[in-house]
C-alpha cells in the first residue's frame, strides 16, 4: 500500500515559503528591503502559531478564526511587496516573495480585500525617567546601544540613503525624502538660473510629529539664502517636558546653517546652504528609520529616486560643455576632496552641469556631515555607483531556479487545507 501523503498544518508552511525567498536572495540589491516583509510576515503570525493546535482539533469556528488572521497577515505582506516593487526591481527574492504570497492567498482562498494585520509596534519606551531620550530609554529597557544610518541630499540632487546607495535623481518640484511614524522630510528640487542642464535644492521642509508626551507637532522650514536657526514658530526648542526639551536649533553660521536634535526619536538633521543650493543630513536609529507602513511608499533616502529619474554621475557631459572643463572640473574637485569617490563624481557632476566653482562646496560639505555622522570610518566612502562593475551572474542560477520550481511545488502540495 502506498503511503498518503500528509497536509501540513498551515503554521508549518511558514518555514517553507520563506525558504524559497531565503535560497533565491542576492547580494546585489542592497537597497531592496523584501527581508522586512518576511519578518514582518512571521511577526504578524507568530500569536497564530500557538492557536494553530487548538485549531487542528478543536471547533470549526477556531478554525476559521485562525485562517482569517492568516489571511490578514498575508494581505498585510502583500501590501508591504507592493511598496518594494520600485527597489525590488528585478531581485529574485522578492518575486519569488510575491509569487509565494500569491499562491497562499488562492490556496486558503483569502478574499483581496479585507482586514491587514497590525504593524509591529514602535518603539515607544516607558513615559517615566528618560522615556523622552531616545538612546538612555532604549538602553535602559533593551540594554543595547541604537545602530544609526544616514541620508544626505544635495547638489544636483544627489542622494545618498539609508541603505548607503549613491543615486543622481533628475528630479523637479517637491520629493519626499523621509515619511515615517515620527518624521515627515520633504525637499523641492528647482532648475537653476543661467545653467541648462543644473537643478539645485531650493526648500527643505521638516514636519516633526506628535509623540505621547515628549513633544508636539513642530515645523522646520529652510529656503534658499534662509536657512534660520529656528522653527516656523519662531522658536529655537520645544517645550520643556520631563526636566528637557526633546527638540532644539542651534547654528555655527547664521542664515546658512541649522542644526536640528530630536532627542525623543534620537535624531540629528543638519541643514546648510552650499553654493546656490541646499544641502540636508540626517543621521537616526534604525528603529525610527523604518517605523512606516504601508501607505508611506515614497522616500528618496529609503529607495532612493524612481529608476526612471536615475542619472549617471559619469555620464558624458553636456555637448555644449568642453573636454578643457571636464578636466578643469576634475582637477577642482580632486584638490577638494580626499578620494575619488562619489562626492568626487557628484562634485565634478555639478560642476560641468552647472558651470558654477561654487557647486563644489555642496559636495565637500556633504562629505563632511557623512564623517561626522558615520562612525565607521570604512563605510564614509562610496564607490559611485556608474564606476562600479556589473555583478556577474551566479553560475548556480539555473540550479537555483530548479530548485525554487521544486520546492514550490512540494510546498503547494504540502500546505493544501
Amino acid at each position: 500500500m502506498e503511503p498518503q501523503a500528509v497536509a501540513l498544518p498551515w503554521k508549518h508552511c511558514i518555514p517553507l515559503t520563506l525558504l524559497l525567498v531565503q535560497l533565491s536572495l542576492s547580494d546585489g540589491a542592497a537597497s531592496c528591503q523584501i527581508l522586512r516583509c518576511n519578518s514582518d510576515f512571521v511577526a504578524a503570525t507568530l500569536d497564530l502559531s500557538s492557536s494553530g493546535g487548538a485549531a487542528g482539533g478543536g471547533t470549526a469556528f477556531s478554525r476559521e478564526a485562525v485562517n482569517a488572521g492568516y489571511c490578514s497577515a498575508l494581505r498585510s505582506y502583500a501590501m508591504c511587496t507592493k511598496r518594494m516593487a520600485r527597489a525590488c526591481r528585478g531581485d529574485l527574492a522578492y518575486h519569488s516573495a510575491v509569487q509565494g504570497i500569491e499562491d497562499l492567498l488562492i490556496q486558503h482562498r483569502c478574499p483581496r480585500a479585507g482586514p491587514t494585520a497590525q504593524p509591529r509596534p514602535l518603539p515607544q519606551g516607558t513615559l517615566s525617567g528618560d522615556a523622552c531620550l531616545y538612546e538612555r530609554s532604549l538602553f535602559t529597557r533593551e540594554g543595547r546601544t541604537p545602530e544609526y544610518l544616514h541620508c544626505s541630499v544635495f547638489g544636483d540632487t544627489h542622494v545618498r540613503t539609508f541603505n548607503d546607495d549613491f543615486q543622481t535623481c533628475a528630479v523637479q518640484g517637491a520629493w519626499p525624502l523621509i515619511d515615517n511614524e515620527y518624521l515627515y522630510i520633504q525637499a523641492t528640487s528647482a532648475p537653476t538660473r543661467g545653467a541648462a542642464h543644473a537643478t539645485a535644492l531650493t526648500k527643505i521642509s521638516i514636519i516633526f510629529k506628535s509623540w505621547r508626551q515628549c513633544v508636539d507637532q513642530q515645523l522646520y522650514q529652510a529656503e534658499l539664502d534662509n536657512v534660520p536657526a529656528a522653527f516656523a514658530d519662531g522658536s529655537v526648542s520645544s517645550d520643556e517636558r520631563r526636566g528637557h526639551h526633546s527638540l532644539t536649533v542651534r547654528t555655527q553660521s547664521p542664515g546658512r546653517h541649522a542644526e536640528i536634535r530630536a532627542s525623543h526619536i534620537g535624531t540629528l538633521l543638519v541643514v546648510h546652504q552650499s553654493g546656490r543650493s541646499l544641502g540636508l543630513s540626517v543621521r537616526s536609529p534604525r528603529d525610527i528609520v523604518e517605523a512606516f507602513g504601508p501607505e508611506q511608499d515614497l522616500q528618496l533616502c529609503v529607495w532612493g529616486c524612481p529608476a526612471a529619474q536615475r542619472l549617471n554621475t559619469v555620464r558624458p557631459p553636456p555637448q555644449d560643455s568642453s573636454s578643457s572643463s571636464s578636466a578643469a572640473a576634475r582637477a577642482h574637485c580632486g584638490a577638494l576632496l580626499p578620494a575619488r569617490d562619489a562626492y568626487y563624481q557628484a562634485c565634478v557632476f555639478d560642476l560641468i552641469t552647472s558651470g558654477d566653482l561654487n557647486s563644489s562646496a555642496a559636495a565637500v560639505r556633504a562629505l563632511q556631515d557623512a564623517t561626522n555622522m558615520i562612525s565607521d570610518t570604512q563605510r564614509v566612502h562610496l564607490l559611485s555607483v556608474a564606476s562600479v562593475a556589473p555583478r556577474q551572474a551566479a553560475p548556480l542560477m539555473p540550479l537555483l531556479l530548479g530548485m525554487l520550481g521544486t520546492l514550490t511545488t512540494l510546498t503547494t502540495e504540502l500546505c493544501n487545507m
